[in-house]
């Protein structure tokens, strides 16, 4: 496994300073946030996220996120796949492998619906195939449908494109409906990403996102997802992402810094950092 720390745990910063402050940290495999790229592509070119990447020995193989893919309609839904097409054609300029979409089905939903978001994350994975990109579809507490490991398991299993899997963030397994059995559902196969976080002292249905704190700190049983990762052979990233504005306040040289210790010493890999 692969530790990685997103930058949307320090948003606050620029994108060259995260990249700087995380390689002094010892972290080298960073996940992109891409409105922060972009932003920063604004006044730079792509050979100019290159050169900062290569310079300070980083690499970028996941990138968040991508939403509004699956359900939207209209003019919005022309939108969203013309900002898709656009990042990942930047996702195989940078050689990011991973994308990952939001698994944001929302209500009232009809068969309909459900048939829409089935076909879109299948043309999504066809779009992104031809582009070298994997999709890795985030199940999200909030939604309406799939909010859950198991169901969006079997929605991915549908779909059956070797370019569309999962990424399984702790914080919507702990905080929405999935099981502790449904980490049965994670393969070897299906799983392209992992974004780990802890909470402390907070009721699952109060849970937001800027409560998220490191992993390992919080109220969280962690153990047995690492167990399952070890048992299905992941080797892929395991992200720390943060959303937690207290946070966004801290230089992310500091930040990386803390949060690298902290998943490695969860990933049993401490003596690497």
């Amino acid at each position: 496994m692969k530790p990685s720390l997103s930058q949307v745990t320090t948003l606050n910063a620029a994108f060259e300073l995260d990249i700087e402050d995380y390689a002094a940290a010892a972290c080298d495999t960073v996940e992109l946030w891409l409105g922060k790229l972009e932003t920063y592509l604004a006044s730079h070119t792509v050979e100019d996220v290159q050169r900062l990447l290569q310079e300070n020995e980083v690499t970028a193989p996941v990138a968040s996120f991508q939403g509004g893919l699956l359900t939207s309609q209209g003019e919005a839904r022309r939108l969203h796949w013309e900002h898709f097409g656009r990042r990942l054609t930047l996702c195989r300029q940078l050689g990011i492998g991973t994308l990952v979409v939001a698994g944001d089905i929302l209500g009232p939903l009809a068969q309909q619906d459900l048939d829409r978001a089935q076909l879109s994350l299948r043309q999504a994975g066809e779009q992104a195939g031809r582009e070298g990109v994997r999709l890795a579809v985030e199940f999200q507490s909030h939604a309406t449908f799939a909010n859950n490991l198991q169901t969006a398991a079997a929605l991915v299993a549908e779909v059956a494109s070797p370019h569309v899997g999962l990424c399984f963030d702790v914080f919507h397994y702990y905080m929405g409906p999935s099981k502790e059995e449904d980490l049965g559902y994670l393969s070897r196969e299906n799983l392209f990403h992992v974004q780990l976080s802890d909470t402390a002292g907070v009721a699952r249905e109060f849970a937001a996102d800027a409560d998220r704190i490191l992993p390992g700190d919080g109220d969280l049983n962690l153990q047995p997802v690492i167990q399952r990762l070890r048992q299905i052979g992941y080797t892929g990233c395991v992200s720390v992402e943060l959303m937690n504005p207290q946070i966004w306040q801290i230089p992310p040289r500091q930040v990386a810094e803390v949060a690298m210790t902290a998943l490695r010493k969860l990933l049993g890999q401490a003596s690497m950092g």
